[in-house]
């Protein structure tokens, strides 16, 4: 307590010196005083608080993720205070407050071993990781080996160039002190001028510098900063993009021996991939998102991607619509520059000429192929993926230039086209929309701003680019119109971000790597610049991609998830229609249908394989004969019928049957057997199976029938071979048993009956019904039917009284059966008495050789004798026995070639229609149809989406 008091009056005695002390001149200030003194003086002196001068510099680098200028460096203002002489208590006071230290030390010792104890006690409980350590992959520990940490800390720059770097503080404190000075506070609150020296030495020296001059100055200071930082940073990124590249290059030999998953973008773009072929109508079912980059024709679109993809890949055309159709351009990261087609395994190495050329050349066809004829633009997408170490993830969708007048060579509707194009992808609502705007031209003239402006009224998703910057300073007299433009001040539209690029100096063999250097340079030296017209964030391609690359992700992690719940609630509802419609069918698409009907057609084929010899003979020896019947019993049998002898009936048949035979006979043959082939075939396709026969594939099977009959082509060599067997088959004349006789004779029969009953149908045509039909049924005759019923009647009088009667009437003959007619007062035309007499008289020979053939049964004895001593003769049995022989070997023939080779052939061509079947997939789409196939073809298609989705979204998370 004695200590306490003794205190507290050392206090009020310092108090008391500092008061009596206040007005002392000359007094040491306190950073001069003892440490000890100091430490009395410091809780009553009024400036006793020394504040350091604190030189904090805010470097805040350029980078193109950031939008801030640098902040201007502030500066602590400096106080000095002014200490009392000291007094002998200070002494006394300091020797009782040093004790202190003895407790400072102590508690310092026994936290020290305190802290030692309670860290080996933690080290103790830590588990022994050594054995884990081939969980983390060997890259971790060869990361040395790859990185030279050295040459990065090298690269860096050093506190001396930073210090050249920060702005003078001398002169922006010698600055501040003469404005401190200039202006002044008197004792009445009202600004003063001090008339000294010093004030005025500071006033001349502020009027030799203007403020205007000033800002110049300390502008062009924080341009040249952010230039020499945007230099460093490249630098680093460029070093950084080499390693990465070695390293994406040793994953890809596979030194860790473990699958690479796919990245992000690769999943979205197959997600967007599919989605395509399921919507190609691009229905507002489909919100992900994309980048969508419109513009005018000739703006710059392409030159602008090529820059963000690194590469020149598009075809290139002076005034001419190169873009024909939507180009989806997936970027992604990867150790080699190349670039390749969703549908083709074939990579372009993107760093060689060759490839490049080979790419926009493949660009340009299939552009060409996907236009159909009589249009000048396409809707349908090509996928183009392009990997390169350092490109920024994001899809694109370069869309064809939109259009003001429809010049020559262009379809009608071109510009309509392109317009409802631009539309459907822009009115996505989580489509980024890149509107590039070429800024050599008239903003007055550009199109694309009103649409775009259209879509997006709002801006919340457009990104504005202005191309061709440096030929508008040159071109542009006032530069504040440039700023005009790249603040969307003329133009109705908003947008996130206003960009300004430049696309190279017009000279398509210009490389990316020396337009970027042009680029760069340009905006260093530009006005546009250094007047503030434009910050340094809204230039360059660079920047550009950064910026959209960003909003590309953004967009796609706040809608993603929304997209896979909407294609949840589609795949439960498709589901549903599935189990109420078709509950007891599994679901099929088009793809696993063509194979179920592919597997049925081959299994229908092979069946033509296991037809009996015997039906292939019967059939192919019915179909032959209906073919020729004809032909025999009209060119050969009636008009040897004619002759009087035997002998001459006989040469007569030989010489027929040897003209028939080396013209007409063989072919007749080989289109009697393709033809029964074709109706086997026919047979087995169409034939119903059942309860198991699916009508969905009846479309296909007779269309894969079609096709492959008419590849099929019958082997021409066969025709030769056949016509020896069928002419050494028609010279053989013997009959060896009296059952082939009976059997020609059967035969014989057979076939006059039939032409007996078509003559009979002939004539009741031509004189119409009998009296039987006319009472029972009500019919009449016609008037050119009495006259042939008349004609008739006198003809047949005419037979009655000579039955031998040549086949051929003469003119005597038909004058006396017209002078018949006339005195009946019918009156006749003599070509319609020719006809009804060859009716007539050829049922009279037809029933006349069918009594004959009746006599003829029993023949055979009489034949084995060569008919020697008998007055009957039956040379027409022998006829048709040597038609039937010859039928019976030609049917033979025919089947042996059709079960050994023809049938195979056939199966081969059905095989090869349907591989082409199954490619072709707009022939899937027509021949398999139906509401049960579209719904099987939504589900599969959903299903995958949503799967892929759900991939996609696991895989951003866990990238999060």
């Amino acid at each position: 307590m004695w200590r306490l008091r003794r205190a507290a009056v050392a206090c009020k005695v310092c108090q008391s010196l500092v008061k009596h002390s206040s007005g002392i001149k000359g007094s040491l200030p306190l950073q001069k005083v003892h440490l000890v003194s100091r430490s009395i003086y410091h809780s009553h002196h009024p400036t006793s608080k020394l504040q350091r001068t604190q030189f904090r510099t805010s470097f805040h680098q350029f980078s193109s993720l950031t939008n801030h200028p640098l902040r201007k460096l502030k500066l602590s203002p400096i106080k000095y205070g002014y200490q009392p002489h000291r007094n002998f208590w200070p002494a006394r006071l300091a020797a009782r407050l040093l004790k202190l230290r003895y407790l400072v030390l102590g508690s310092a010792v026994g936290g020290g071993y305190t802290a030692k104890k309670t860290f080996d006690q933690w080290k103790d409980m830590i588990p022994d990781l050594s054995d884990y350590k081939w969980i983390v992959p060997d890259i971790i520990w060869e990361i040395d080996d790859y990185i030279d940490i050295e040459k990065i800390r090298n690269s860096l720059p050093d506190s001396e160039d930073l210090a050249k770097l920060a702005p003078d503080f001398d002169k922006i404190l010698e600055s501040l002190s003469l404005l401190k000075d200039f202006f002044t506070t008197g004792s009445s609150g009202e600004t003063t001028f001090r008339a000294t020296d010093h004030g005025t030495e500071s006033d001349k020296h502020y009027r030799k510098v203007s403020d205007k001059e000033k800002v110049d100055q300390l502008q062009e200071e924080l341009l040249h900063t952010q230039l020499k930082y945007q230099r460093i940073l490249e630098r680093l990124e460029k070093e950084n993009k080499e390693l990465r590249k070695l390293l994406l290059q040793k994953d890809d030999k596979g030194i860790h021996h473990r699958k690479l998953k796919k990245s992000l973008i690769d999943m979205y773009s197959e997600v967007l991939d599919v989605l395509s072929d399921y919507d190609a109508s691009y229905n507002t079912q489909d919100h992900l998102p994309r980048v969508v980059v419109v513009g005018d024709q000739s703006a710059g679109k392409t030159s602008v991607l090529e820059m963000i993809a690194q590469a020149r890949i598009f075809p290139r055309g002076s005034g001419e619509m190169m873009t024909r159709s939507p180009v989806k351009v997936t970027l992604s990261e990867g150790p080699h520059h190349v670039a390749l087609f969703k549908d083709s395994s074939r990579e372009f190495d993107l760093t060689k000429e060759e490839d490049l050329a080979a790419l926009r050349h493949e660009i340009e066809l299939r552009m060409r192929k996907n236009v159909k004829e009589g249009c000048t633009v396409s809707p349908e997408t090509i996928s183009l993926n392009v990997k390169g170490p350092g490109l920024q993830r994001m899809v694109l969708v370069d869309l064809p230039g939109v259009i003001n007048t429809v010049t020559s060579g262009m379809a009608p509707d071109t510009k309509e086209t392109i317009f409802s194009m631009s539309k459907a992808y822009m009115q996505n609502p989580n489509a980024i929309i890149l509107c590039i705007q070429d800024g050599s031209v008239d903003a007055e003239r550009s199109i694309v701003t009103d649409l775009v402006s259209q879509m997006d009224p709002h801006g919340r998703r457009t990104i504005f680019v202005l191309t061709k910057v440096d030929l508008a300073e040159k071109n542009v007299a006032s530069p504040s119109r440039i700023q005009q433009i790249i603040e969307g001040k003329l133009f109705p539209m908003k947008a996130l971000g206003y960009f300004a690029v430049v696309t190279g100096k017009g000279n398509s063999s210009e490389s990316i790597e020396a337009i970027r250097e042009y680029e760069e340079e340009f905006f260093q030296n530009s006005k546009l610049l250094k007047a503030s017209m434009l910050k340094a964030h809204q230039v360059t391609t660079r920047n550009l991609s950064l910026a959209v690359s960003d909003c590309f992700w953004k967009m796609v992690r706040e809608s993603v998830e929304q997209q896979a719940d909407s294609f949840k609630a589609t795949r439960f509802n498709l589901e549903t229609e599935w189990k109420n419609n078709y509950p007891r069918l599994r679901e099929l698409d088009r793809n696993e249908l063509f194979e179920k009907a592919k597997n049925e057609i081959l299994d229908e084929v092979i069946s033509l394989s296991q037809v009996t010899p015997k039906h292939w003979e019967e059939i192919l020896q019915q179909s032959l004969w209906e073919r020729v019947s004809t032909h025999v019993i009209e060119n050969i049998y009636l008009p040897a019928a004619q002759t009087m002898n035997s002998g001459t009936f006989n040469t007569t048949v030989d010489i027929k049957l040897k003209q028939w035979t080396d013209k007409q006979l063989p072919n007749k043959a080989v289109e009697v057997a393709w033809e029964t082939l074709q109706e086997e075939f026919s047979r087995f396709m169409t034939e119903p199976k059942g309860k198991e026969h699916d009508d969905i594939f009846d479309k296909l099977k007779e269309a894969v029938k079609e096709e492959s009959i008419k590849r099929h082509k019958w082997n021409d060599f066969a025709e030769d071979s056949l016509r020896v067997i069928q002419h050494n088959a028609l010279e053989d004349r013997s009959i060896s048993d009296k059952q082939q006789w009976d059997a020609a004779i059967y035969f014989m029969e057979e076939a006059l009956q039939a032409r007996l009953k078509d003559t009979e149908n002939a004539i009741e045509n031509m004189v119409g019904p009998d009296w039987k039909k006319r009472w029972l049924y009500w019919k009449n005759r016609t008037q050119e039917q009495c006259v042939h019923n008349e004609t008739k009647s006198e003809l047949e009088k005419m037979l009655k009284c000579n039955e031998e009667h040549p086949a051929y009437l003469a003119s005597d003959e038909i004058t006396t059966v017209r002078k018949n007619l006339e005195s009946r007062g019918v009156d006749v035309d003599p070509s319609l008495i020719k006809d009804t007499w060859h009716q007539v008289y050829r049922r009279h020979f037809l029933k006349t050789a069918l009594n004959h053939c009746n006599l003829c049964r029993r023949g055979f004895y009489y034949y084995q004798r060569h008919f020697v001593d008998s007055e009957l003769e039956c040379n027409d049995v022998v006829l048709f026995w040597r038609i039937q022989r010859m039928l019976a070997i030609t049917a033979n023939t025919l089947r042996q070639q059709l079960t050994n080779t023809e049938v195979r052939r056939l199966e081969k061509n059905v095989k090869e229609v349907l591989e082409d079947f199954a490619e072709d997939g707009e022939k899937k789409v027509k021949l398999l149809t139906g509401k049960r196939v579209q719904l099987a073809e939504d589900l599969k298609k959903v299903r995958e989406i949503q799967e892929k989705l759900d991939a996609f979204i696991e895989a951003l998370h866990q990238e999060k």
